[in-house]
């Protein structure tokens, strides 16, 4: 799948518009993640927007941490948040955090004080939220608002030197209670809080939030294209307010676009790490997961996102994206890339009782029919073999052209052969059938003399590979994440089928593949080796993707 650039949008005309009229001279742009969690799909479309706009445009992108908050936020997740962005295959050009800023953030809300812009405030969020107001009546302005700039000026500074409890005092915006728009009646710019700081210690009590923080690490690093999803629209007017009244030199712009939601998937970090910390997934890199690294885990490549985040596009309106779209992408980048084989999931034995004891032929099987170029493999053949148990049925329904008593097919790579008779246990299970082959029909020799209906693929059984092999399913269970029903929470929509471990067989060629080989099994899908439960005694292979859809591109 080749790099081509994003086709045109709206973000891609205003960044034209700003470059020909002067406005701008270089894009500068940023993905400005939050150390609070792992990245998601969603976070995949910003980091492939930010980064491949300002690739197109020969500008700079920032790697930037929003981590304004101690409380929630860790150095794992910084250290995988660039393993992700680097896996996609983007390079930063500057890796900032903003507490790299703290000092003048600080400096900045003095200006605001100052300025009597800004006030220190001792009502407790209960009573900020009881004086806040609706979206249809105004709020009630704080009986602290009109404390004077000295005041102030000194209970900010003890706030910084730690003689405040947490929640005791906050720092607010004196803006307009009155605003139709709830994010400007004097919103919160500092609190309190005594907790270390992954990046600066102990060194500071008091955080700025994040809607202070964020305007102001766009200014500092001169960030001409300020792109976020909708949900930060209403919060523009702020942004700019804090721009304008803490008097940065430069002046970065916000641009809202719509957030990717898929079909039955997780889009809320705070979601995801329930599931974690509820042990519901084998951690945030589970397969089954929607994060980069679940995905990376369970077999998709770079490539495959990135032309999937190209293909949604970008919109200024919220939409739902068929997971099914995923998939189409991952299976297009793999057909050409991934070697075919044959695995057996749930294993039937059968035995070939005419083929000589002992003897084991070696047979030429194409690694890839779709791409010639990577050559043929040889794999073994003898008596004993296992296919599919659902490849076998003693009394079958019409149409069905695999083995039952009597009916003959072709082994994939190798020989017709023939059931004769079905050998049971105590219980009346089959538990292996018995058949004869034909040496005339080898595969590749031109065998013309007559045709069966069916084929089925199979391993040979003395040099099998033990393999575990897991199946997976959506993790949610309604249509779209986050619409859920009186009574019910997000909990009781994971799907306790999600995951299927079944225990079957590869051929002994696999006995050497590695953590993150991709293969394609003949009927079963795209399969990729497992890097967290794989070992040198046992191969885990994790299901990528079936073979086919009825999905399809939108012309």
């Amino acid at each position: 799948m080749e790099n081509k650039p994003s086709s045109s949008n709206f973000i891609k005309s205003i960044v034209d518009h700003d470059l020909k009229s002067g406005k701008v001279d270089k894009v500068i742009t940023r993905f400005p993640p939050e150390p609070n969690g792992y990245l998601h799909i969603g976070h995949a479309k910003s980091i492939c927007l930010n980064f491949e706009l300002a690739d197109e445009y020969g500008g700079k992108t920032n790697l930037r941490f929003d981590d304004t908050n101690p409380l929630k936020e860790d150095v794992e997740y910084v250290e995988s948040i660039k393993e992700d962005v680097k896996w996609l295959g983007f390079e930063w050009d500057g890796l900032f955090f903003a507490s790299d800023y703290f000092e003048e953030m600080y400096n900045r809300a003095v200006l605001l004080i100052k300025k009597g812009k800004a006030f220190v405030c001792d009502l407790s969020p209960e009573q900020m939220r009881e004086m806040r107001g609706t979206l249809t009546e105004p709020g009630k302005e704080s009986p602290y608002r009109n404390r004077s700039m000295e005041e102030n000026l000194d209970l900010f500074e003890r706030m910084r030197k730690g003689e405040f409890k947490d929640g005791e005092k906050v720092l607010r915006a004196k803006i307009d209670m009155g605003s139709p728009n709830i994010n400007m009646r004097d919103p919160v710019l500092y609190r309190i809080s005594h907790a270390t700081h992954h990046n600066t210690g102990d060194t500071w009590c008091i955080y700025p939030m994040y809607a202070f923080a964020h305007p102001l690490e766009d200014a500092i690093e001169g960030v001409t294209h300020s792109i976020c999803t909708l949900e930060f629209e209403d919060q523009r007017p702020l942004y700019d307010w804090v721009v304008r009244e803490c008097e940065m030199e430069s002046v970065p712009h916000q641009y809202e676009f719509a957030r990717l939601n898929i079909t039955n998937t997780v889009m809320s970090k705070r979601k995801l790490k329930l599931l974690v910390d509820e042990n519901l997934v084998d951690g945030w890199d589970d397969p089954r997961m929607p994060t980069i690294s679940g995905l990376r885990r369970r077999g998709f490549t770079p490539e495959s996102i990135r032309a999937f985040c190209r293909e949604i596009g970008v919109a200024r309106s919220n939409s739902l994206v068929d997971a099914k779209m995923l998939d189409h992408f991952i299976r297009e980048d793999l057909k050409l890339k991934a070697p075919r084989t044959m695995g057996i999931l749930r294993p039937l034995k059968v035995v070939i009782t005419n083929y000589p004891e002992g003897q084991v032929e070696m047979l030429d099987a194409e690694i890839n029919p779709e791409n010639p170029e990577m050559g043929i493999r040889q794999i073994p053949f003898s008596r004993e073999i296992y296919i599919e148990q659902d490849d076998f049925m003693e009394v079958p329904p019409s149409k069905y052209h695999r083995l039952y008593p009597g009916n003959e097919v072709r082994l994939k790579h190798a020989y017709f052969v023939k059931c004769n008779d079905v050998i049971k246990d105590e219980s009346g299970n089959v538990v292996e059938i018995h058949c004869t082959y034909d040496p005339e029909t080898k595969s590749g020799t031109g065998f013309t003399g007559r045709k069966v209906k069916g084929t089925i693929h199979w391993v040979e059984a003395s040099n099998a590979v033990p393999t575990e092999f897991r199946l997976y399913e959506p993790l949610i269970l309604d249509e779209q994440e986050g619409e859920e029903e009186e009574g019910k929470t997000f909990l009781d929509y994971v799907n306790p089928n999600s995951l299927e471990i079944v225990q079957g067989f590869v051929e002994p060629n696999m006995k050497d593949a590695e953590p993150h080989n991709k293969f394609q099994f003949f009927r079963h899908g795209y399969f990729n080796v497992d890097p967290k439960h794989t070992t040198a005694e046992k191969l885990v292979f994790n299901l990528i993707v079936s073979l086919k859809s009825s999905f399809k591109l939108p012309k």
